[in-house]
């Protein structure tokens, strides 16, 4: 099977360009890819394709841009060259740009897959039915947010003429099976992306590090992680580090250096910025706790994949998807009030202060990642592309025999 990927890919800063990297490092091992077309966005570094393992045949086409509104033409062109046997949409509703014409049109994609009569999964990490529009930073006018619910429904309808669109949780199957009465949708869950061996638990006593991994500035925002670490500082006396790992969200630029500035004051606070591959798991290895100082939630957590594989103890906001990931997949972790510091730092005290504790909750959270390792995922999407290409061939079979009948 020749597959085509539409993704973001790194080094772009684009959304789910972290999730493409393991994809594609798990789909050059299957036996069923004979080649690999990366259909990704346009990034001034070479896309990162250093795999150490042997795979299949790699070719890349920088074929769209973030907020550009000639994306649709831009990728059915590099479709219509590379000529793949399938295509895989690895996507989110603000994929293709944060203006609302560029992200409509490039989320067309599958409509026009499905008009060339190509098979077509899209992987959507995100539905708006579950997007809080004013904390993840859309829109907090409710007249905006009905209009985006009206908008959000229409794509959705595009995003569901793709043979199979495929969701990483459950109750996102459950929601679109209902409202849009969808029958080719499936849960495939989100994977973790390394499985290490099982660590031996232990970490650096001096300091013992707080981290935080994500893209901040809109529901994702660190002022209240700050505050309670030291809360538990001067409660505890301990020797803590904060550590933010990451970057804004394009959303909000310039949120992080506006932290900074804020908390120059707070010792022993540490801004990593943009986080390589490579660097990932010496971060979490060097980490007590994984925080996610979430107001509101935007899909599974691909945060909370990675935490589990290092085996580490997480202390996550008692809302939307993430207290179900806990409840769907056997995580773990110590819950907060999402508007609370006081509660945010009970939270982290509870961890630090009781090792036992820690070590207990992450070797429940490295179980939970190891049932979903990513080598699984990407034999879950090529069972099901096998699955589509066999139906087509036997309605193929059908209608010829019809004819000549």
């Amino acid at each position: 099977m020749k597959l085509a990927l539409v993704t973001a890919y790194p080094p772009s800063k684009v959304t789910l360009n972290e999730y493409a990297y393991h994809l594609v490092k798990q789909f050059r091992q299957q036996e069923d890819i004979t080649e690999l077309i990366l259909l990704t966005d346009k990034t001034e570094g070479n896309k990162d394709l250093n795999f150490t393992e042997a795979g299949c045949k790699i070719t890349v086409k920088e074929c769209w841009s973030f907020n550009s509104y000639k994306n649709i033409f831009s990728v059915t062109k590099a479709i219509n060259n590379t000529k793949p046997d399938a295509v895989l949409f690895n996507l989110q509703f603000m994929k293709f740009g944060d203006k609302k014409v560029a992200a409509a049109l490039g989320l067309m994609l599958p409509l026009v897959c499905k008009l060339k009569r190509i098979p077509s999964i899209v992987l959507l990490h995100n539905i708006l039915e579950e997007v809080d529009l004013g904390s993840a930073g859309f829109t907090n006018s409710k007249l905006m947010q009905k209009i985006y619910g009206f908008i959000g429904s229409s794509l959705t309808r595009l995003i569901l003429q793709a043979d199979t669109v495929a969701l990483t949780m459950q109750k996102y199957v459950d929601i679109l099976q209902d409202k849009y009465h969808a029958k080719n949708v499936k849960l495939i869950p989100h994977g973790t992306f390394e499985i290490a061996e099982e660590p031996n638990y232990n970490i650096p006593k001096a300091p013992m590090q707080i981290m935080t991994f994500g893209k901040f500035g809109t529901y994702k925002k660190v002022e209240q992680m700050i505050e309670a670490v030291e809360q538990v500082r001067t409660k505890t006396g301990l020797n803590l580090e904060i550590v933010i790992a990451g970057t804004d969200n394009p959303n909000v630029p310039g949120y992080l250096e506006g932290v900074k500035q804020q908390y120059c004051h707070v010792k022993q606070l540490r801004f990593t910025g943009y986080v390589e591959e490579h660097e990932v798991p010496g971060l979490f290895n060097d980490s007590a706790v994984v925080v996610f100082p979430y107001t509101s939630t935007t899909g599974s957590s691909g945060v909370l994949h990675q935490a589990g594989s290092y085996g580490k103890a997480v202390v996550m906001p008692d809302l939307g998807d993430l207290a179900l990931l806990i409840k769907d997949e056997g995580y773990r972790g110590e819950f907060f009030e999402p508007t609370s510091v006081t509660s945010l730092a009970n939270a982290i005290e509870a961890i630090v202060t009781n090792e036992e504790y820690r070590v207990k909750l992450g070797k429940a959270n490295y179980k939970a990642a190891t049932a979903y390792p990513m080598s699984k995922i990407a034999q879950m999407y090529v069972a099901t592309f096998k699955s589509i290409l066999s139906k087509r061939n036997n309605r193929e079979e059908l209608a010829t025999n019809e004819v000549i009948l």
